[in-house]
């Protein structure tokens, strides 16, 4: 009896599917590019591998990143320079507000205690709309 009032109160019942299996719609092999404004920021993440770029460091910061898949996405985490760095990458269509690009992805990056937003693609799924903006 207990199974069927977890059922019924998971929202199956009401015809709202729930989702149990980890998110696939980034695959573990596509390189994952992160860009965001206000500040200005990008992220390139590979192999286990992140190159965290801003203004002042056009270089970039390389640093190792971990990878889980979880319902709705996809999350990146490590430490950039004593800080911690965690990236959540989620489908839906994104602007950067500055371009005419439409980009796949949004993100979300929490890098330290400070939250920056912007948008995400992949290899794979490219966004669209002008090469240079």
């Amino acid at each position: 009896m207990p199974f069927l009032l977890l059922g019924a109160c998971n929202g199956a019942e009401q015809g709202n599917p729930v989702q149990t299996e980890a998110f696939d719609g980034i695959a573990a092999s596509e390189t994952v590019y992160l860009t965001g404004t206000e500040p200005f920021w990008s992220a390139e993440l590979a192999n286990g591998e992140a190159v965290y770029k801003t203004p002042e460091n056009i270089d970039g910061l390389r640093f190792p990143t971990s990878r889980f898949a979880g319902l709705n996405g996809v999350a990146f985490s490590g430490m950039a320079d004593g800080q911690r760095f965690d990236a959540t990458v989620t489908p839906g269509e994104c602007s950067d507000g500055m371009s005419d690009r439409t980009y796949p992805f949004t993100v979300t990056l929490l890098l330290g205690e400070e939250q920056r937003t912007g948008c995400a693609w992949t290899d794979l799924q490219p966004y669209s709309g002008p090469e240079t903006p």
